[in-house]
């Protein structure tokens, strides 16, 4: 979503309050002194008459203190995160930056700044305004809404290796990564607005083709990207409005995509792999500022956990549900996260974050990093070992 708030409001006490938990993130990293964010532009999701607090939303949760949170750098208007371990064991955290079109790579484990990717333009290795952004094997895949394309990077060098999209997106925001044989799938939500008012979704039976499927193999001579389907409701129930994430499992045939449109409810819907709506939502009774970022807990004996954003703009919360079953498990908020776009959980081990980290974007500019073991603690979750 859009600007950022600078008051951080300190939650009320309430009845319904879980305990929570008690500590304090690492040392700040200093900040880089970047320019003031300019006056940005309102995305699709942001038509409210009052931004939503969680001061004043009553939702019960408990609190996780950060581990850290990058330097703030307003003028980059961070939106999502992702990472990937460096052959040295190293764990990047790479988030988009729409306003200073590039990536910017952090020490997943301290939160220090390494690096800046790219920069304007739309040539191959450039970008126009990124903003989801997947990692997969030695993969970095990037959602560019202002070239309407995804471009693939890999690793560890940042290489540009191809975009595709351009010929079918219009609008295109969030994507989930699949490995297959030999390929991968890539689905790519689509937020297209209506031809006669740009702040508004079209017609119901115009959001068939709100999810863009693609193909993505390596050939004889690099790589190639093919457009393999379609999908999206187009029934009051199941349609998407306003699309940005999107998240699936595999293992139990799954995705979830967040409805964003307030007016008719924020919440999840759940699909099929093959993109057929399911019937069921998840979280219309939960959520209450606006679902956004999704990531998935994949334990090795195939339970789990959905972790699923409400946008609140003094602070976020972050629902969890069972993977299988997807009953609530209950929710946790930072001591200071608010206005999270993007999300990302890293399972894999290190001497920081034994048993992984959750990354969540701040207010547009900063990246906050939580202990999955502080997670697991304060909602009573069996531990989980990684697939």
């Amino acid at each position: 979503m859009g600007n950022p708030v600078k008051p951080r409001l300190v939650p009320l006490a309430l009845p319904l309050l879980l305990a929570a938990c008690v500590g304090k993130p690492d040392a700040p990293v200093a900040a880089d002194p970047v320019a003031e964010a300019p006056a940005r532009e309102k995305e699709p999701d942001e038509n409210v008459e009052k931004d939503p607090l969680l001061s004043e939303a009553k939702i019960a949760h408990v609190v996780v203190p950060e581990a850290f949170i990058t330097p703030a750098t307003p003028a980059e208007n961070v939106d999502s995160p992702a990472s990937w371990r460096a052959p040295d064991g190293t764990r990047w955290l790479i988030a988009t930056a729409k306003d200073t079109h590039r990536l910017v790579v952090y020490d997943g484990s301290t939160g220090k700044q390494l690096r800046t990717v790219s920069g304007p333009g739309s040539e191959l290795g450039q970008m126009q305004r990124p903003n989801g952004i997947a990692v997969i094997d030695d993969l970095v895949l990037v959602v560019e809404r202002d070239n309407r394309r995804v471009q693939v990077f890999q690793l560890p060098d940042f290489t540009p290796l191809l975009v595709f999209g351009a010929d079918d997106l219009k609008q295109p925001y969030g994507l989930w990564v699949r490995p297959q044989k030999d390929a991968y799938e890539v689905i790519v939500s689509d937020n297209y607005m209506s031809p006669q008012n740009e702040d508004l979704p079209p017609p119901l039976a115009e959001l068939g083709q709100r999810f863009k499927r693609y193909h993505l193999q390596r050939t004889e001579g690099g790589w190639k990207a093919t457009l393999a389907g379609t999908l999206g409701d187009t029934g009051e129930a199941g349609a998407i409005r306003i699309a940005e994430s999107v998240f699936g499992d595999a293992a139990n045939d799954r995705l979830l995509l967040a409805e964003e449109d307030v007016a008719v409810g924020t919440r999840l819907r759940e699909y099929g792999l093959d993109g057929t709506y399911r019937g069921r939502d998840i979280g219309a009774d939960l959520f209450k500022a606006q679902a956004e970022g999704m990531a998935l807990a994949q334990c090795a004996d195939g339970t789990g956990y959905w972790i699923a954003t409400d946008q609140f703009k003094d602070r976020s919360v972050f629902h969890v549900f069972d993977r299988t079953t997807l009953a609530y498990k209950g929710a946790f908020a930072g001591n200071r996260t608010a206005n999270t776009d993007g999300v990302w959980l890293d399972q894999s081990a290190d001497a920081r974050f034994p048993q992984g980290a959750f990354y969540a974007v701040d207010d547009d500019q900063a990246v906050a990093a939580f202990d999955w073991r502080d997670i697991a603690k304060a909602l009573s979750l069996p531990e989980c070992r990684a697939e």
